[in-house]
This record gives C-alpha cells, structure tokens and sequence, in this order.
C-alpha cells in the first residue's frame, strides 16, 4: 500500500472565549485565550468541572460560545456553518461512538460520503486508514462494532475521524473507557500515527500521567477554565507554577521524569529474527551464531509475530503456519521507559520488542538498558566549570 499523505495540521486560537449558561451566575468558561501550535498535541488537564471539555467543545461549536473568536489557521470560524465545520474537525470520544448497525467500513465512510466522494475514493480511503490504525481491511472492513474488542473499537473511532483528512483533532478522554494495558497500547498508536500525520491535537484528560505521555504542551485549568500554566511537560515538573500545579502533578515529581524518556532515546538491541515461510535450520543457526534461545518471527510486514524457542525450532519443518501471539510484549519506539518497565514485568525473555511505523520490528530492549537510563535520569546534572 502507498504510504499515507495528508493535510498537516493548523493553528487553533481561542481569543476571549466566554461561555455562560442561562440561569448560571458564573461562566462555565472564563474569557479564555490560548493558541494550539499547528501539528502538536496539546492536552487540556484539570479537575472535574473545571471547564475544559467545554472549552474543547466549543472548537467544533458543538458549544456555541458566548463571546469571543475561534481562529484555525487564519480563517475565523466562529460564523462558520456548524455542519460544514465539524467535517473539517476529527472528533474522537470515550467508547468510540460507533454506530453499531454500520460494518466498520460505513462507519469510517461516513464523512466522506457526506462530502459527496465517489465510492472508488471512499473504498481506498477506508482501506488505508485501517491499513494505518493497525487493522487489515480484509478481515475488519465488513465487521460490525459488536465483534470487536474496545480497543478495536476505539481505533475505529480514531480512524472515522481522520476519514476526511482533517488538519484538527478533538479528543475527548478517548482511552478512558478501555483496561490499562490496551489504554497504553492506544497511546502508542496515537504518538505513532501524530509522527506520519502531524495533525493539530487538542486532548481531554484528567489523567496527568497520560498527559505528560501524549503532550506537546499541556495546559492545566481550574473551575471555569482558567489557564494556570501551559507549557511543556519538562517545563511543568520541573517549574510548577503553583501549589495548584504541584497538588496536580502530584508526588514523585522525579520519577515522572522517566514518562518523558521514549524508547527511540535509548540503544536497541538485535534480536534473532526469522521470517513467516523461513527454513527453521537457518533460524537456529541465526540465533546460535550471536548465542541467543528464541528467535522472535516477523510477517512479511516486518512484523512480530511470536517468540518461538530453539526448542520449538528443532521440532518443525518449516515456519508456514506461525500464528500471532495476541500476549506477544511490544513496546512501540514513541512509548516511554516506564510503558516498557511494565511490559518488561510480564515478559519471560528478560527483553521486549520494539516496533515502528506500521508496527514493524525496530529490535528489542532490555531491562539492564532501561535501568541505567533511569539511573543517568536520576543524577543530579553537573554544573558547567566556568
């Protein structure tokens, strides 16, 4: 499949933004002003009720606001048709909001079709966009919501959103809904596909954790969305603006540093690889030669597959019939050392593999490798001589 080309993305600025409720005496957003720099993700973090949903809403006019401007890219959309603006802005929300009797395929069509596409236009881009999410097109495009996992769901959802090929995102808390583990794997995804795509992304999330994860810059609010610092995650812990800020950020300051360090920031190492159809001999004779027990077998994408042992080497003639392990531990290179820490504690092969664009193998880390670069993260820097 061609590689992927799309529109990048604009800059957002909220100018004066009130919203005030009927019957309220206080606005639910503030006069608030903040420009979103074109092609990075910004994250919108606070307490509940502080406002920032809203104030995401009111991008797309979902909510109208009361006062104030809304600018993408130079262009004022705040007279802008509601209609004809949300088919220029992607909007993915918690629990994917699918519509369960549309295939996968019609619910990612959806968009384009309003927009009058023809159908050979519609058909590719539906089948490149689950290409792009990690999904084959084959075995999912005829599919309805009800038989797939939530994570499924939810890239789903990522997917109809981009369907138009907007240069805006709105996400609102979408890994919410979904376990930990496929929550961090969504993550991946997200930073994975933000480095071929480099959409504008505005984030809802009351998770700190995620928001240092995910941000460019994050922006912390208070009740009626009151910006009480925006800035990047390095700037945010190491200067927190106020005890607001700090009672946000929470303890362990420090160790949330190690969510700032990817896996593409460390050395990888090579692990014995064979192919999907190899001859297991020569995928024996690969690991022996750099002394190594299991091979780790990839498709004819360049993906992992499974780990299978010399063991099980010895006993099959050929590699035609590997089937994926849904379990196998990957890490992707935009995750961070602690998403791999947490794989690395459920990996029985002391390593874990590392993938890139279109979850192909990158190589593996190993524990010893993340351990010494927490160990150079926690050292206090030395002072220049002078």
């Amino acid at each position: 499949m061609s590689e992927t080309t799309s529109t990048a993305g604009e800059r957002i600025l909220l100018d004066g933004i009130t919203k005030k409720y009927p019957g309220q005496s206080d606005p639910a957003v503030d006069d608030i002003t903040i420009e979103f720099p074109a092609g990075e993700i910004v994250m919108l973090v606070g307490p509940s009720g502080c406002g920032k949903t809203t104030t995401m809403k009111m991008i797309n006019r979902l909510i109208e606001p009361t006062s104030g401007r809304i600018l993408i890219g130079e262009e004022d959309v705040t007279d802008t048709d509601p209609d004809e603006l949300r088919r220029r802005i992607g909007y993915v929300i918690q629990g994917a909001g699918l519509f369960p009797h549309f295939t996968v395929g019609d619910n990612i069509a959806l968009v384009p079709r309003m927009l009058k596409w023809d159908k050979k236009r519609v058909s590719d881009r539906v089948d490149e966009l689950l290409d792009l999410v990690g999904l084959d097109p084959a075995e999912y495009r005829d599919r309805y919501p009800r038989e797939l996992s939530g994570g499924q769901q939810q890239r789903i959802g990522v997917a109809r959103a981009l369907a138009a090929d907007p240069p805006v995102l709105l996400m609102d808390e979408p890994f919410g809904a979904v376990d930990p583990i496929t929550r961090q794997r969504l993550q991946d995804e997200l930073l994975r596909l933000q480095e071929e795509l480099h959409k504008t992304i505005v984030f809802v999330t009351h998770d700190f954790d995620e928001a240092l994860k995910l941000g460019d810059r994050i922006a912390i609010l208070q009740t009626g969305s009151q910006i009480v610092q925006y800035d990047t995650p390095e700037q945010i812990l190491a200067n927190p603006a106020d005890e607001f800020v700090e009672g946000f950020v929470g303890a362990g300051a420090a160790l949330k540093q190690l969510s700032l360090t990817r896996v593409r920031d460390i050395e990888l190492h090579e692990a014995a690889v064979a192919h999907v159809g190899d001859d297991p001999a020569e995928a024996i004779a690969a690991a022996e030669a750099i002394g190594r027990e299991h091979v780790v077998v990839l498709d004819r994408f360049e993906r992992p597959q499974r780990w299978v042992s010399l063991r099980e080497l010895r006993r099959m003639t050929n590699l035609e019939n590997v089937r994926r392990d849904t379990d196998l531990e990957t890490v992707s290179l935009a995750s961070t050392l602690n998403d791999a820490l947490d794989e690395m504690l459920t990996s029985s092969h002391g390593v874990v593999v590392v993938t890139g664009r279109r979850n192909s193998y990158q190589g593996v880390v190993r524990v010893e490798t993340v351990m010494e670069a927490m160990q150079q993260l926690q050292q206090p820097p030395t002072e220049a001589v002078t």
